[in-house]
């Protein structure tokens, strides 16, 4: 006796398929982010298959019904925003190739986000941090150079991994990072930055027996996982007595408010970060804000006798 499998099909879609292509051929896009679009628009299939709804026929009323389904699920406002952007990213595409007249989630505004402040370490946590670890071995010192170009230049973890010999111009002092979506800029690092890298890449690479043309390398001569760098932070941010939970992109965030107290501009901020929408580096100016008032209240006359 046979037991057939009843699980209902996954639905699928050309359109979706179509698109989640053009992500990776035109975008660019890593498998984890291709991965993540398609589970939230086959969510959203699913969603229509059993209301007996279908692509070519969706306004935003069906999205808004599908908001509050998902809200009935206990997604918080976070989630749901992921599966609008996924949502009215594969609607602008259908549109744009003429599959609709329009896109039913142009005019869908984002769930109202909480906004959450990123972990800023100030700047003696930083020099603490930076002089964690020992210059005298080659681990110590491949370390000291990571932390140094983390801050320097606010790099995303996996970008400094990505690092490779050919991205550090030495003579005009320039990185050359490839952000999300490949896409390349070009970061200048301070002298100092330049130093350590310049001489960890002449003098200190080779001690790992070199099997790739990543800048950073482990124990074995090969690219560094982000857990490895993580690790690493933690338990130099432990020697330097940082009691802040800290991450690499804790220098980035550092990196990114330091600029703006030192007077740096939003777009210059935003460039350097690789933002492609300003509205990512804005948080930073509520840092700013943050900060300034917690001095406010610790300092000022006033303020300090009503506590």
């Amino acid at each position: 006796m046979t037991t057939e499998n009843t699980s209902p099909a996954i639905p699928s879609h050309p359109w979706v398929e179509n698109y989640l292509e053009h992500l990776i051929v035109a975008k660019g896009l890593a498998e984890h982010s291709i991965k993540a679009y398609s589970t939230d628009i086959t969510d959203f299939l699913i969603f229509l298959n059993d209301h007996a709804g279908s692509l070519e026929t969706v306004t935003d009323d069906t999205l808004f019904l599908y908001l509050m389904h998902l809200r009935s699920r206990g997604l918080a406002s976070r989630s749901l925003a992921r599966h609008l952007s996924a949502l009215r990213g594969f609607f602008a595409y259908a549109a744009g190739e003429g599959w609709l007249p329009e896109s039913p989630a142009a005019l869908i505004e984002n769930p109202k986000l909480p906004r959450l402040l990123p972990d800023v370490l100030s700047r003696d946590d930083v020099a603490r941090l930076l002089d964690a670890p020992d210059t005298a071995t080659p681990l110590g010192y491949r370390d000291r150079t990571m932390l140094e170009l983390l801050y320097a230049a606010g790099l995303r973890v996996s970008e400094l991994i990505g690092l490779a010999l050919t991205d550090f111009d030495a003579q005009a002092g320039l990185l050359r990072v490839f952000g999300k979506g490949s896409k390349e800029r070009l970061i200048p690092i301070h002298a100092l930055a330049q130093e350590f890298l310049s001489t960890y890449i002449q003098t200190i690479r080779g001690a790992f027996h070199p099997k790739e043309q990543f800048v950073f390398l482990n124990r074995s001569g090969r690219g560094l996982s982000r857990q490895a760098v993580w690790k690493g932070i933690k338990r130099h941010a432990l020697v330097a007595g940082i009691s802040l939970h800290i991450s690499p992109h804790s220098l980035r965030h550092s990196f990114a408010t330091h600029l703006l107290d030192g007077g740096a501009d939003l777009r210059t901020v935003q460039t350097l970060l690789g933002h492609a929408d300003i509205s990512a580096t804005e948080i930073y100016t509520h840092v700013q804000a943050e900060r300034l008032l917690a001095v406010h209240r610790a300092h000022h006359p006033r303020s300090r006798a009503q506590h």
